[in-house]
């Protein structure tokens, strides 16, 4: 980030591709300048599209990855600390061995690193089912953990849509400081205001079953103050590539009108499956539910173009999760996929980003 002073260096904990560091680091007085993911395409994306940053392949679990991490946090000299370790510690079977719960690790190695480092501020993502899992009881343990290493912590509950994004996406977002309190930051985008499915992907709307490529050219103009913003300057549209769907999604996918979902099909094409929303058609005039990572598959839930018979492609998904046009996703699809599902949407990042800046403008860091 040339040109302007940088407050908080930043190490990216669980990283993925990077859409937390992203949103972050288009905040004057921040930058990312290291990270950590264990899966492999997942840092080879980060590293194309940071290229200022040190990224770490490897387990934070390893003894060796984590002294490697640390030592180079230290070295350059981060104070500020994000991620979203993965839990799986949600049942009630877990509840008694808290973080000593060996599936809820991560968190422990997450907080290990904050021992070690030492950062003014650090940010704890996950999903929103964290904070009311086993009646708030996990949460309350984390929080507990963080109070011992002598930092204040926030919490809520962050909907991406109340950002810009659209996607209705909803993540617990944990903030803890030992420079004072650091409150979430509040809504910037009324409900009349809000980002939809349209001004998201509308431009890219051209593409059947199997076509695109990970590179190709532009074909339209963009129709809405979002697409340009995500093109920006880009020249080149990557990751824009439909999947090849099977005979019998396709015959499926041309039974559901625009906007609809399985509703319109006959009982011996539905099959067993439980869920109301899979084979569901995004809608064009509002936000699309939570991207995953398998939207690439009709079946696997409301992630079908609105329209044309298909699923999303990863540049359309990537959208609605607010990537610029410029970033790049490397891999397979299965792992592009994954990288897109997983991430915090910039957009959010940018938020929190904004409003640590603007409430420790005036604090010793």
């Amino acid at each position: 980030m040339s040109g302007s002073k940088i407050r908080y260096r930043v190490l990216d904990l669980f990283a993925g591709a990077g859409g937390l560091s992203l949103g972050l680091d288009q905040v004057p007085g921040i930058e990312t300048v290291e990270a950590t993911d264990f899966m492999k395409e997942a840092t080879e994306t980060f590293a194309l599209n940071f290229p200022n940053a040190e990224v770490i392949y490897g387990d934070i679990c390893d003894p060796l990855i984590k002294k490697e991490i640390v030592e180079n946090a230290k070295r350059l000299k981060v104070n500020m600390i994000v991620g979203g370790p993965p839990c799986q510690g949600f049942s009630n079977k877990g509840k008694k061995l808290g973080l000593k719960d060996p599936r809820n690790f991560l968190f422990r190695q997450y907080l290990d690193v904050v021992k070690q480092v030492k950062p003014d501020v650090f940010v704890i993502e996950n999903v929103k089912a964290m904070s009311t899992s086993t009646n708030g009881w996990f949460l309350n343990e984390i929080l507990s953990e963080i109070k011992k290493l002598g930092y204040d912590a926030k919490w809520g509950i962050l909907t991406a849509s109340d950002f810009g994004v659209p996607q209705q996406r909803q993540r617990t977002i944990i903030i803890a400081s030992r420079i004072g309190d650091i409150l979430l930051p509040k809504p910037s985008v009324s409900e009349k205001d809000k980002t939809t499915v349209r001004d998201a992907i509308s431009d890219l709307a051209y593409l059947e079953s199997g076509e695109g490529a990970d590179e190709s050219d532009y074909i339209t103009e963009a129709q809405s103050d979002y697409q340009k913003m995500l093109r920006g300057d880009c020249k080149k549209l990557y990751n824009h590539k439909a999947t090849n769907h099977s005979k019998v999604a396709l015959e499926k996918l041309s039974m559901i009108p625009a906007e609809s979902g399985k509703e319109n099909l006959p009982d011996e094409l539905i099959g067993k499956q439980k869920f109301k929303t899979t084979w569901g058609r995004l809608k064009w005039d509002t936000q699309s539910p939570t991207i995953d990572t398998r939207f690439d598959t009709p079946s696997n839930g409301t992630n079908s173009h609105p329209e044309l018979d298909r699923a999303i492609t990863p540049r359309e998904a990537a959208r609605i999760q607010s990537f610029p046009d410029s970033f790049r996703f490397l891999g397979s699809k299965t792992f592009v996929c994954k990288q897109i599902g997983n991430a915090v949407p910039p957009l959010l990042g940018k938020a929190i980003g904004e409003s640590i800046i603007k409430q420790t403008r005036n604090r010793n860091v």
